[in-house]
């Protein structure tokens, strides 16, 4: 058993109260992954859980929800924010969007979170990039196509869609390094969308975008799948300074560097 958590409450002097008006009242924190004899192998079970999109069902993921749930419920109204490194992000965002289904939306910080799917942004070639993206984009919405034909019939929207749909007004903040290969993935998941709009292929990136060819892949085994990476909208902030190496790329320490070069966009979904 190892910490994997922590719960910080602010409690400003009451004469500095009016200056910390918009401070959280509660950060909820998840750490990422460690690799020390008493935790690697928990650790690393959790990763291949969350890479087969099943985070949601292990028992780490169950009792985070139910200490973010706790928190919102005996302090209601209060300022509560979740914030995560890696695997931690990732747990972070299951719990974010699970609240989000319960109407509640919580200001949620994400760094270098996972994004399970081929590093295709590590890809230099420019026009070999857009290709890849834009065939698996078709490829993606082929499938989505075909296996709603299959399962549910035309007329009806899914329930993925409906989900999709619902987490759209959840804004999460995703600090991502382009040297990081395990979360890179999502400066080219939002501009790929707004580049087939610009094309005028909307409507195939709109399904592509709210699905996986993982997730379809393991739906149609039967499994209960859950990717974390599909989200709708974010403020996605790019550290573009030199990185020495992944391991810094990937690092926490970088974000409280004094000198950052930062590049910060916002995608919302419609």
């Amino acid at each position: 058993m190892s910490i994997f958590g922590a719960i910080f409450e602010f409690n400003p002097p009451s004469s500095e109260e009016a200056s910390v008006a918009n401070a959280p009242r509660f950060v909820i924190a998840f750490r990422g992954t460690i690799t020390e004899k008493d935790t690697i192998s928990r650790d690393i079970s959790l990763d291949l859980h969350l890479v087969q999109n099943g985070l949601h069902r292990t028992s780490r993921f169950n009792i985070a929800m139910q200490a973010v749930q706790n928190v919102a419920s005996v302090f209601p109204g209060s300022t509560i924010w979740l914030a995560g490194h890696s695997l931690g992000a990732g747990m972070a965002i299951l719990t974010g969007r699970n609240m989000v289904k319960k109407g509640v939306f919580l200001e949620s910080f994400l760094f270098n979170p996972p994004f399970v799917a081929a590093p295709i942004e590590r890809i230099r070639d420019e026009r070999v990039k857009h290709g890849f993206r834009i065939a698996r984009s078709v490829i993606t919405a082929g499938l989505t196509i075909a296996m709603k034909a299959k399962t549910e019939g035309n007329s009806q929207r899914s329930v993925g869609e409906e989900s999709f749909s619902i987490l759209s007004s959840w804004t999460p903040y995703l600090f991502v390094n382009p040297g990081d290969h395990i979360c890179s993935e999502y400066i080219g998941y939002f501009q790929h969308r707004k580049n087939m709009e610009d094309l005028g292929a909307g409507f195939i990136e709109k399904l592509a975008t709210q699905n996986s060819i993982g997730d379809l892949f393991f739906k149609a085994l039967g499994w209960e799948s859950e990717p974390l990476h599909l989200l709708p909208s974010a403020d996605l902030i790019v550290n573009v300074s030199p990185s020495s190496d992944f391991k810094y790329a990937h690092g926490i320490s970088q974000w409280w560097q004094p000198e950052l070069n930062l590049q910060s966009s916002k995608y919302r979904y419609s």
